[in-house]
């Protein structure tokens, strides 16, 4: 079976977002254009780590090019997005693995997020072999999302990803777990642990 590659180039909208309660709740990469959706799911962790990175190679990009490049070195207000995600939210894959990088040429961010997929290997060594096989394989490798952005698409998408992570349950100001509405045990007023 051939890939499937969902490609937006450009979206009109890349957001993240999430359906359901904190503490419950499912995160998706949602791009849109043309009046398609695209909706893949992926972790809280997945979803902070690529607005972190996002904002890192942006940088980047601005300090290697000397102020050059056309990236903002904030988010602009004026492309902020804070609607929710368009509905229905139909979840084409779950993100296994992201990639990014910078167009130099085209001066534009390439955001890849590609389906999670189970390997069955003997060994360590033959389990690399296998994930390189995967990712070097563009006509039969798994399905994956691919989109392409400006700088300020880019730190918009970035900002966003962060204020949804962040929009959770808030931390427990003594062991740093979530507190839940309807109550936490901190394991910090639970008495102590003796050594063993």
């Amino acid at each position: 079976m051939s890939r499937q590659v969902f490609l937006y180039d450009p979206p009109e909208r890349f957001v993240a977002g999430t359906v359901g309660l904190p503490g419950r709740r499912t995160f998706f990469l949602q791009a849109s254009a043309a009046g398609r959706v695209t909706s893949v799911a992926l972790e809280k962790t997945q979803v902070a780590a690529l607005a972190e990175r996002i904002d890192e190679l942006l940088d980047e990009v601005v300090r290697r090019t000397g102020g050059n490049a056309p990236v903002p070195a904030v988010a602009p207000a004026d492309i902020t997005d804070t609607a929710p995600l368009d509905t229905p939210v139909e979840e084409e894959f779950r993100v296994g693995t992201m990639a990014l990088a910078w167009d130099g040429e085209e001066q534009r961010m390439i955001v890849e997020a590609q389906a999670l997929v189970e390997l069955d290997a003997d060994s360590e060594e033959d389990l690399a072999e296998a994930e390189e096989r995967l990712l070097q394989d563009e006509e039969n490798g798994p399905p994956m999302l691919r989109v392409r952005l400006t700088g300020a698409q880019a730190r918009a998408f970035a900002k966003r990803a962060l204020d949804v992570v962040n929009a959770g349950r808030p931390p427990c100001p003594l062991c740093s777990l979530p507190l839940d509405p309807e109550g936490h045990v901190c394991p910090r007023q639970n008495g102590y642990r003796r050594g063993a």
